[in-house]
């Protein structure tokens, strides 16, 4: 499975991936400044899922219906870093299949997983 690290992406996230054996195209190294649609694009262009913790994500693919190969996000906030990054992961790799084609919400109190409307 290939990834694509939207630019609000803590890059703790991206390095520990990595270092976990995946594939991740960096949006802040590779196209840094582009728009939320163009981050689409080439997650699209590379069937990848999208990783963020920007909530627009949500508008573009559900009311604007713009099609995507799942979005992973990212919506916890009063938590330690390092924790935080360790909760991401784990959970990430724990559910790791059930990702394609779903809008996939992680907040501290767990992981809410919806198909993606056709």
């Amino acid at each position: 499975m290939v990834l694509v690290a939207d630019e609000s992406l803590d890059f703790g996230i991206v390095k520990i991936l990595r270092q976990q054996g995946f594939v991740v195209i960096s949006i802040l190294e590779e196209f840094q400044g582009i728009t939320d649609v163009e981050v689409i694009a080439i997650a699209v262009k590379h069937k990848a899922l999208i990783l963020t913790e920007d909530k627009d994500f949500g508008e573009l693919t559900y009311r604007l219906n713009f099609s995507h190969y799942g979005v992973f996000l990212i919506r916890i906030i009063d938590m330690d870093r390092s924790e935080r990054i360790k909760l991401v992961i784990n959970t990430f790799i724990a559910h790791l299949d059930k990702f394609e084609n779903k809008f996939t919400v992680l907040n501290k109190n767990g992981i809410r997983i919806k198909p993606l409307s056709k």
